[in-house]
């Protein structure tokens, strides 16, 4: 009698595991489909502008519009190399973002450090001000930047287009929210053994929020790199120009030819795409500690 009994108290949870992974495959079958036309519309201007820049002159307005290119052509990547001094504008890109990048993290790390670890008065007051600034439209300190910029000498230099955006509150906020993540131990311990503030704030509680570094530096990557409107009113040498003012003058001579301005395009679209996948782990990471921070 007792093996019919354990054969009766063994079926509930295999019935239990069926209706349970029936109801995962009928998930699937939902979710799975939204997935992926999701994707679809998302890389569908992507996988459009890619299709442009491999096709030749002459098929681009074809109809009906042709999603593969046929014949697929590699040749205006590198005809956009001989339109315009494209490696200048590169190097100006790269020396802008790097000069944004690098300042924007050591001033905000300094910034944000005191606001989530020291105690002192008017703490919160001074953080909820500097917050509140972040309703206020970009465009609405643009004169005053200007004006700014030409009483310091720094009118059609580098540092003039960075120097106003060498902050951001937005990352302030994400790594002040990062360091009050960190448990209060670990500098403590550090004080009781002599460790000085800056020691403690540099090799201790900075390498513990690499998550949150790692996501200031893909914003900052992409907002420096695809600037725009700035650099135009700053730089009024356009040998001096970054990639989208660049590509902008490309695209205001070169309208008929629409392939060019789709490779130069997605050339300028290339390192934004390497730096996401090679920081993509801790730019998650830090997004989900800024939140629960």
């Amino acid at each position: 009698m007792s093996e019919p009994a354990s054969v009766v108290s063994a079926a509930p949870p295999t019935i239990r595991a069926e209706k349970w992974t029936k109801k995962k495959i009928l998930q699937a079958i939902v979710i799975y489909p939204l997935l992926l036309l999701t994707t679809c519309v998302t890389l569908g201007p992507f996988l459009w502008l890619l299709a442009t820049a491999l096709k030749t002159g002459d098929n681009v307005y074809a109809y009906p519009p042709q999603f593969i290119p046929n014949p697929i052509t590699f040749q205006n990547f590198i005809d956009v190399f001989h339109i315009m001094p494209l490696w200048t504008y590169i190097g100006n890109t790269v020396y802008m973002t790097a000069m944004g990048v690098g300042l924007n993290l050591m001033l905000c790390t300094v910034t944000a450090y005191p606001l989530a670890r020291l105690r002192f008065p008017g703490r919160n007051a001074i953080f909820f001000t500097m917050v509140s600034t972040m309703i206020l439209p970009n465009a609405a300190g643009m004169i005053v930047n200007f004006l700014t910029i030409q009483s310091l000498g720094l009118y059609n230099t580098m540092l003039g287009v960075v120097l106003p955006s060498a902050i951001s509150i937005f990352n302030v906020f994400l790594l002040r929210q990062a360091f009050i993540t960190v448990p209060n131990d670990m500098d403590h311990s550090a004080r009781i053994d002599g460790a000085s503030e800056f020691r403690i704030f540099a090799q201790i509680i900075v390498p513990m929020i690499r998550p949150a570094i790692a996501t200031v530096v893909i914003f900052d990557f992409m907002a420096f790199w695809n600037s725009l409107i700035w650099p135009v009113i700053v730089l009024d040498d356009r040998a001096h120009y970054p990639l989208g003012p660049a590509l902008k003058y490309l695209n205001s001579t070169l309208a008929y030819n629409f392939p060019y301005i789709a490779a130069g395009t997605i050339i300028s679209v290339i390192p934004i795409v390497l730096i996401f996948l090679v920081l993509q782990k801790q730019f998650i990471n830090g997004m989900v500690g800024a939140v629960k921070g």
